[in-house]
């Protein structure tokens, strides 16, 4: 156990001058008389009511000791814990393409993917989960991992035109396989946000596709956005552009079809959570997770402690050594 301010443990030496005043006290506080001899008193030890004020004095003790080692900040490293959980391989690819700026989905169609994609990251509790995005080329930024907290943050710092423009579902696909090939979950799959057409990238999203069906991986895809004239807002709100959209709703059943996944047509968020409830359906299998705490933090049993000391403390005051004026 180490400290993160050890120089607060001086404050210790307090109780010295604390102890030393009480006994000074407990000398010079009672009243005395004078006689000849106390041999006629030897034979008289100090009462119960007495040794329970020294006990009362050495809770309080006991309680301030407590309070400075708590805010010393009592701290334990390096810990690593292994455990067993239920779970499966999941990946999100989100389009993240100048076209999901388009406000028929509000604020945005990008704002609203990523504010129902953090929420179902939030309840995969078991799951190991990576992040991949796309516009005109793809980029993986996050591997899988069970750290919820660092997939939430990944989704809400991603941002349009991170990448070169365009829609390349099939190198998005590529990307997310990658990931998931490396993961031990027999249950793996890909959850593909996207609103337009595969118009960029190497890879065919069909030929994608056919690669995840033979590595066991299902894709779910996700069309996002209503067809037709859309106005788009630039990030900070100072202009609008007016442009055409259709999403190649074709293109995105056959890559659910081949993988035997599902298609769904978002048109607003309600129905764009009802992808992230047909994920609880999969397969589960057993996960080993490694949790790794670099530090755990050791004051609440010093706080108990004091809280005790002192409750008793009181509960004698008012109780067994109640003093009537």
């Amino acid at each position: 156990m180490m400290f993160k301010y050890p120089w607060l443990l001086l404050a210790l030496l307090i109780i010295v001058p604390l102890v030393a005043w009480y006994v000074w006290k407990w000398r010079n506080s009672n009243p005395s008389l004078g006689i000849s001899t106390t041999g006629a008193f030897g034979k008289y030890a100090a009462t119960g009511k007495v040794m329970l004020m020294h006990f009362a004095f050495a809770l309080q003790i006991v309680a301030i000791a407590c309070i400075i080692v708590a805010l010393a900040r009592p701290q334990t490293h390096d810990s690593l814990r292994s455990s067993t959980v239920q779970g499966t391989d999941i990946v999100l690819a989100m389009d993240i393409s100048s076209s999901m700026l388009a406000t028929d989905l509000r604020p945005t169609r990008f704002e609203a993917a990523k504010e129902v994609a953090q929420k179902f990251v939030n309840q995969r509790t078991d799951d190991n989960i990576g992040l991949v995005v796309f516009s005109g080329e793809s980029l993986s930024l996050m591997p899988l991992t069970n750290d919820r907290a660092a997939v939430v943050n990944a989704i809400a710092n991603v941002k349009t035109g991170m990448l070169n423009d365009g829609t390349a579902i099939g190198d998005g696909l590529s990307s997310a396989i990658n990931r998931l090939v490396s993961g031990n979950a027999k249950s793996k799959s890909i959850i593909l946000l996207t609103d337009g057409t595969n118009n960029a990238g190497d890879v065919a999203p069909a030929t994608a596709a056919r690669i995840a069906a033979q590595k066991g991986i299902r894709i779910y895809t996700i069309g996002v956005g209503t067809n037709g004239s859309i106005t788009i807002s630039d990030p900070y709100g100072f202009s609008t552009t007016t442009m055409e959209t259709k999403i190649d709703e074709q293109a995105l059943k056959n890559i659910a079809s081949i993988t035997k996944g599902k298609y769904f047509r978002a048109t607003d968020s309600r129905t764009l959570r009802n992808v992230f409830e047909e994920i609880d359906a999969l397969e589960k299998t057993k996960l080993n997770v490694n949790n790794y705490t670099q530090t755990e933090e050791n004051f609440m049993p010093w706080i108990l402690a004091a809280l005790i000391a002192f409750a008793l403390q009181l509960a004698l005051r008012y109780t067994a050594l109640r003093r009537i004026p």
